[in-house]
């Protein structure tokens, strides 16, 4: 295919060596492949860039204009090219980072500074959310996502585990009692995450598949995971969230967790998903090799 690009070099080098065959040597093409380069931009042109003999090339008045720019033109696109070159070898330029609102200020902000420090090239634009972004449509690098994937166009990298987790702060199980039995958990304060599949406001769903499900009620309903732990923390209700929202206050004391008689729901993990690029830029594979160093294979958030 004749592109502007290889025309633009096929005239200037032909120019500066004085004959179409020189330029094709140094460009590797054939003389008849650089020859068709050159009609090809003349026609485009609508112009004669050179008068041609069989003894040499002379640049034409439109010839010695174009040339010009050429001189101006190729050397930055060179330049460019090498700068997009070398960011595949060297982590450097903006990273665009998406994650849960409540996953990325407790567990990705604090490790921002390492990042940086290591890739001090590269600039982290960390956006925190909790709803599922458009990846490419949106221009992020990288989004962490909860849950069972569903895009098969993306390629994801699962950095851990996190369980469903059923908890409450001491004081309420100790006014209210602590239930045995998944069902029982219709008779107390549920406080509803109005933002996960596995625990709806109104439904709580149980057994590795989902396959059991209790109606629940309570007070307080958010789309906030924390805002939940911290109502939580003083004796209003129960909670059902992933174990890396409730880790730190069970930790802490402010929350306990229990067991029923039916496993937590299955969360489907923790993936670092990224667009399908078969060689994406060096600051992205440096940030991927970063983060699955960071949770594996031990989580922050992991309970004994």
């Amino acid at each position: 295919m004749l592109d502007r690009i290889t025309g633009m070099q096929v005239f200037s080098r032909s120019a500066h060596a004085g004959s179409i065959s020189a330029a094709a040597r140094q460009m590797d093409l054939s003389p008849g492949m650089a020859t068709k380069h050159l009609d090809a931009l003349e026609a485009r042109l609508g112009v004669r860039l050179f008068h041609r003999s069989t003894r040499k090339l002379t640049l034409t008045e439109p010839g010695q204009q174009y040339l010009e720019l050429c001189s101006r033109l190729l050397p930055e696109l060179d330049e460019v090219e090498a700068l997009i070159a070398s960011q595949r070898v060297e982590a450097t330029g903006l990273l665009r980072l998406n994650a849960p609102l409540s996953f990325g200020v407790r567990y990705l902000a604090p490790l921002i500074p390492a990042f940086t420090e290591t890739h001090p090239k590269v600039m982290v634009d960390l956006g925190l959310n909790d709803r599922v972004v458009d990846l490419m449509g949106e221009g992020w690098d990288l989004t962490i996502r909860v849950g069972h994937l569903k895009d098969s166009r993306l390629i994801s990298r699962k950095l851990a585990d996190s369980t469903m987790i059923v908890c409450a702060a001491p004081a309420y199980w100790a006014k209210h009692g602590r239930p045995g039995l998944w069902t029982d958990l219709q008779q107390h304060n549920c406080l509803g995450f109005a933002f996960t599949n596995f625990a709806r406001p109104d439904e709580w769903f149980f057994g590795r598949n989902r396959e059991r499900s209790v109606a629940v009620k309570g007070t307080l309903r958010a789309n906030n995971g924390d805002a939940l732990v911290a109502a939580a923390g003083t004796g209003l209700g129960v909670l059902y969230e992933p174990q890396f929202i409730v880790a730190d206050a069970i930790r802490q004391g402010l929350l306990e967790e229990i067991k029923l008689d039916q496993p937590a729901a299955d969360l489907g993990g923790i993936h670092l998903v990224y667009s399908p690029d078969r060689s994406p830029p060096a600051k992205v594979r440096a940030m991927i090799d970063f983060l699955v160093a960071a949770f594996t294979p031990r989580p922050p958030w992991h309970l004994d």
